[in-house]
This record gives C-alpha cells, structure tokens and sequence, in this order.
C-alpha cells in the first residue's frame, strides 16, 4: 500500500485544512513550557501557554473520528524556581473540551541521563530536612479517548494487517503504566534545537492505538518523528509544523528528500493570518523579547 503524508507549516491552534472526523489517531508531545533548555522565554506566560493548548485540543476533538484515541506526552514544568502543573491543567483542557481520560503512561528515561543537578544537589551542601528537590527522569504520556469505539467497524483483513506481535508487547512491557525508553539524546543530529520523543515511544503508540492503512495526526511535528513511524508502520499521516525552517529535517527524518518516492509527500505553506507559520530567527527574536 502506497501511503500519503501531509505536512501543513503553520500553527495547529487552526486545523482548517482538516474536515470534521478525518484523522484515526492523534499523538503528539507540545513544546515544554518555557524550559530553560529548550524553549526559554517563548511564551509570555502560562496562561498563553495553556490557551495554545486548549485551542489545539479543541481542533483535536473536532476532526478526531468517533471513538478515537489522542495520546498527549507532557511534563510538568520547573522554570525559574517555579514549579507548573501542566500535566494537571491539561487532564483538565482536554475534559472540557470533551475527551475521556482513559488512562495515564509514565515514560521512563535511563537512569544514567542525569546526574545531581544544582536542585538536587542541594541537599549535599544542605544535609537536613526540606532542602529535599528531585531531578526528574519521568514524563507522562496521558490516553484520551473521543466517546466509544465500535469494535466491529474495522474488516477482518485490516484487523489482521494490524496484529500485535504479544510476544514483542510482553517481552519489552508495554502492558505496564511505566514505559522505560531511552530519550533522544543532545547531540543528535535532525533533533538540534528540537524536543524531540524517541522513535521507539511513537512506534508503540501508533502500533497500539491504530489500524493499518489510517491517518495519523501530529499537532507539533518537530523533526518529524510521528511521521516517520507511521510510513513505516504503513499509515498515513499528516503534521502540523509552526517552523518552517524544519522542513529539511522532516524531509531527511521521513526520507522524502527526492521525487523518486511512489508515496505521497505534500507541503503546505500557510503564509498569512494569524496561524501562520514563522521562522527559527522569528522564534530566537520572541524569546530575547523583540516581537518585531
């Protein structure tokens, strides 16, 4: 099956390019909120953070088909001393916009990613009660589902094409609330600037949660990494991207860097109104606080 793939540069706060009911199955994981390592100083504050998302979700839930599954990879966030509750404010987003909390997966990176930071370790210079503060080696992948599922909708010839491998799903456990998968590490190539998840956290994801043959949506498509997955995983797929610098890199990840693929590769550029997309420089001069 030749499969297509769509990435729409522009800001997914708007999904106007997708009809009502169209997508199978949504994951994305939505910029930190103004980490110092990543993101510093891109939102003027958490309630315009929390309005990106809500609008996204809003979108989400309009062209998500009945039944469907929206997983959402988020972390709470320390910026300035200040600890956000993001993964809270966002259960609570996508309720009221309409989605189920179904179930909640804790992504677990190796235990030698970090080492005793200045938080932690300030219970070494400080040995006594309440100068306790922990380095964090977890992120929460939250399971929101769009009202109920028919089972008995989808074929038996594409129930087969989507099998599961049991032995892959108890070998490597993904049957447990606590997934261990190394996290991209600084350094890597196509991910430069970019937070990006593993492969291997969408690779389940969309093995999990989608049929053969389906579209899958990326609301913050970074480097491309959903999109890759599901070509691989022979599903259709479409990305919305605010950066339009990072089109290289989705090309390089996706492998859609000639002509010659007999899959489809379409580029949209949304260049004006208010969603429209921006520029890495564009991104560098809003976090040095010139708008302009």
């Amino acid at each position: 099956m030749n499969t297509k793939h769509k990435v729409i540069f522009g800001n997914c706060m708007s999904m106007a390019e997708l009809s009502d009911q169209s997508i199978h199955f949504i994951v994305t994981s939505p910029p930190y909120f103004n980490a110092p390592f990543d993101y510093n100083g891109l939102f003027e504050n958490y309630n315009q953070y929390l309005g990106v998302i809500r609008k996204m979700a809003e979108e989400a839930f309009r062209v998500l088909k009945e039944g469907r599954i929206f997983a959402l990879n988020i972390d709470d966030m320390l910026v300035s001393g200040k600890k956000y509750p993001i993964t809270a404010d966002a259960i609570k987003i996508f309720q009221n916009v309409g989605f189920r909390y179904r179930d909640k997966i804790i992504w677990k990176k190796p235990d030698g990613y970090l080492r005793i930071s200045k938080r932690s370790g300030v219970l070494l210079k400080n040995p006594y009660p309440m100068y306790f503060y922990p380095d964090n080696l977890l992120e929460s992948i939250i399971i929101f589902q769009k009202g109920k599922f028919n089972y008995h909708s989808i074929s038996r010839e594409i129930r087969e094409k989507s099998k599961i491998d049991t032995k892959e799903f108890q070998a490597n456990g993904w049957y447990k609330t606590i997934w261990e998968i190394t996290n991209v590490l600084p350094g890597s190539k196509l991910e430069k600037g970019i937070a990006a998840f593993p492969e291997e956290l969408a690779y389940r994801l969309i093995k999990l949660f989608s049929y053969y043959g389906e579209t899958v949506l990326a609301p913050f498509l970074g480097s491309g990494t959903t999109m890759k997955v599901a070509r691989e995983l022979i599903r259709n797929s479409i990305g919305y991207e605010i950066i339009k610098d990072l089109e290289k890199v989705i090309r390089k990840k996706t492998n859609f860097e000639n002509e010659n693929n007999t899959e489809i590769f379409e580029i949209i550029e949304r260049n004006q109104g208010k969603y429209r997309f921006v520029t890495l420089d564009y991104i560098e001069r809003k976090k040095n606080g010139n708008k302009n």
